[in-house]
């Protein structure tokens, strides 16, 4: 059993020094140490072996595993070094090469305008409110002066969770919720930017948008105020020389209301086709605080008035920078959004 170690050890050495990469030498300390290997085959052979000579082989065994296990080591690091070697030899650098350019990411063009948006009314003094997106059918509609089965919820009945929760369909349901938390307190200013979900798909309109809802509450607000503000916001946003109409319309939770229009950013109140020769834009809604919307969130309609708007952030965005198709902003086409 002395003969069969010693050749063990000596055509395990051989083959250690022949192995020429990694694999081959795996296949080595397998072949010599594994479970089933040559040496672990002498081992159990030893039952055959008197009393006296078992701790003799079985010592003598140990030593070769050992001397085996070191040289398996010292060849695997040799061949590890050799591998990095002709590595660095193959794969040589030419340093005089230009850098790859490194592709910096930017701001999407509509968070770009909602930062706008936000620094120009901060600069107003307004201040910024958040609200569920999951939003309750009372903050939704009924503190805005819109009761269960009014025809005006037909436009903006749309994805309802159960039947008293629905995804808010804009965010002027933050106005009710802030106007509750801080009554009978004066003044308020405030805006309340964030997503929000309609059934509308298509061009100019899409399921999911941002909008902005601003308002004001304090003791002789007129319409005068609201001009004047949403007059700086245009100006500010679209240029200095930009002007804004006021045409009346209906909101339930104003009286009176108004579409705001701001003079053609194309032809500058000419007449083009994007304006279809009017000259004038529409960009938002707004109006005077109904009082009974003042009334259901805590403020006396005798004491305070108020004006509210609201303004979709795609809608900025796409007049700001001449696009014609809403659905461009939501489809990740770098192509189009490298532009901006």
């Amino acid at each position: 059993m002395r003969d069969q170690l010693a050749k063990i050890k000596e055509e395990a050495v051989a083959a250690l020094e022949a192995a020429r990469d990694l694999e081959q030498l795996n296949e080595v300390r397998v072949k010599f140490l594994g479970k089933k290997g040559l040496l672990t085959g002498v081992l159990r052979g030893m039952g055959g072996l008197s009393a006296e000579e078992r701790p003799v082989i079985g010592q003598l065994a140990n030593e070769v595993r050992a001397y085996l296990e070191e040289q398996l080591e010292t060849r695997q690091e040799s061949l590890k070094s050799a591998g990095k070697e002709s590595r660095l030899l193959v794969e040589t650098i030419d340093v005089t090469l230009p850098g790859q350019p490194v592709v910096l990411g930017k701001m999407h063009p509509l968070t770009t305008v909602l930062e706008e948006i936000k620094d120009i009314f901060m600069g107003l003094g307004f201040t910024i409110e958040e609200g569920p997106e999951v939003e309750t059918d009372y903050y939704n509609f009924e503190a805005l002066n819109l009761p269960k089965d009014h025809p005006a919820r037909d436009m903006q009945d749309s994805f309802y969770i159960t039947a008293e929760t629905l995804l808010r369909t804009h965010t002027s349901p933050v106005q009710p919720r802030t106007m509750e938390r801080l009554a009978p307190r004066v003044p308020v200013k405030a805006i309340a930017p964030g997503k929000v979900y309609r059934r509308d798909d298509d061009a100019t309109h899409s399921p999911m948008f941002h909008q902005v809802e601003g308002f004001i509450i304090d003791k002789g607000i007129t319409f005068a105020d609201l001009k004047g503000v949403l007059l700086t916001f245009v100006q500010q946003m679209f240029g200095a020389d930009r002007e804004i109409r006021l045409r009346p319309s209906f909101f339930p939770f104003t009286e009176p209301s108004a579409e705001v229009d701001v003079s053609c950013i194309m032809c500058n109140g000419a007449g083009c086709r994007v304006c279809s020769q009017t000259g004038w834009l529409e960009i938002l809604g707004s109006g005077m605080m109904h009082p009974r919307v003042l009334e259901m969130s805590g403020y006396d309609p005798k004491e305070v008035t108020g004006f509210a708007f609201g303004m979709g952030v795609e809608r900025i965005a796409m007049l700001k920078y001449g696009i014609d198709d809403l659905r461009l902003l939501f489809e990740n086409d770098l192509r189009f959004l490298a532009q901006f």
